[in-house]
């Protein structure tokens, strides 16, 4: 049986690395070139991990695009398996594989279709989800189910939480999912299309924290779009200010002032009143050609 493999993305790696473990490696792996690794913040080279498990590799920066489908073509798949490729799969390349196409979607599909889902996911205050394995059709991740596994979204919930626990479960459903494709019978359980809703794309500057929001509504901004993503962002002085963890501040009844105002400091941060009259404490930031705290009394977001 031959086994395609295409992904390019740090999930990507968990799964070439859980299907080598199981003795299951794909015969080919198609991936980002390095050169392209911008494409994605969250891009790990798959090169070392698909030559160590005897995968050939072939780059591609388009999927659809004509090399990639010539080159497919002659590798003449069983299966493919795409997991952690942000373009759409077109006809001509769904039309290759003898059995189909999986993919994964991070989401309880039919519901949350679409990108930066986990984000989402924390941004509605969503407190369960799933990790979804399902076969590739013409549209935007609503093919039938192959095997699909719940996922409890906790209160703390951040960006890198969640995608520990979808990539786990992920390289958990794998080699099970594999053995029932090639099984002759797999299964193909049909979405319930009525149900679906979608999420819209994310970029970078979709992080930018308006201090006129409630301070819960910062915080699960700051939870949402962190590591992996870009993180969510002020600016002090004119000079980007990502902030990677804060908490909500208890004494924030203590402090009168202006949304975005740096209120006081702490051995572990900064302090910052939000919208509501509430503050939050921040303890890891990344400021722009420096790591210095905001100036107390000093506005962000100015």
């Amino acid at each position: 049986m031959n086994v395609a493999f295409v992904g390019t993305v740090e999930g990507s790696a968990i799964a070439l690395a859980a299907l080598g473990r199981a003795g299951k490696a794909p015969d080919l792996v198609i991936t980002l070139p390095r050169e392209a690794a911008q494409r994605h913040s969250d891009f790990v080279d798959l090169t070392p991990l698909a030559r160590k498990a005897g995968s050939e590799v072939f780059y591609a920066r388009d999927i659809n695009g004509p090399e990639t489908i010539k080159a497919l073509r002659s590798f003449r798949p069983d299966l493919v398996l795409v997991l952690g490729w942000s373009q759409i799969c077109r006809e001509a390349f769904l039309s290759i594989s003898r059995l189909g196409n999986i993919g994964f979607h991070p989401g309880p599909l039919p519901r949350m279709r679409g990108r930066a889902v986990i984000p989402w996911t924390i941004l509605r205050g969503e407190t369960a989800t799933a990790a979804s394995l399902f076969w590739l059709d013409a549209g935007v991740d609503s093919g039938p189910i192959l095997l699909q596994e719940a996922i409890t979204v906790d209160s703390g919930e951040t960006a890198r939480t969640l995608y520990v626990k979808q990539t786990t479960a992920m390289a958990r459903m794998l080699p099970k999912a594999l053995e029932l494709a090639l099984s002759g019978d797999p299964p193909r359980i049909a979405q319930e299309h009525e149900h679906a809703t979608y999420c819209a794309r994310r970029s970078a500057e979709d992080g930018l924290i308006n201090w006129l929001d409630p301070a819960d509504a910062v915080l699960r901004l700051i939870r949402a779009v962190g590591d992996p993503y870009p993180g969510a962002f002020t600016t002090w002085n004119g000079r980007r200010l990502i902030i990677d963890i804060a908490s909500y501040f208890p004494d924030s009844h203590r402090f009168i002032g202006l949304p975005g105002q740096v209120q006081s400091h702490t051995t572990d941060g900064f302090v910052v009143l939000c919208g509501d009259g509430g503050c939050v404490h921040v303890t890891a930031w990344r400021l722009e050609n420096g790591s210095d705290k905001p100036r107390r009394h000093s506005k962000l977001g100015t």
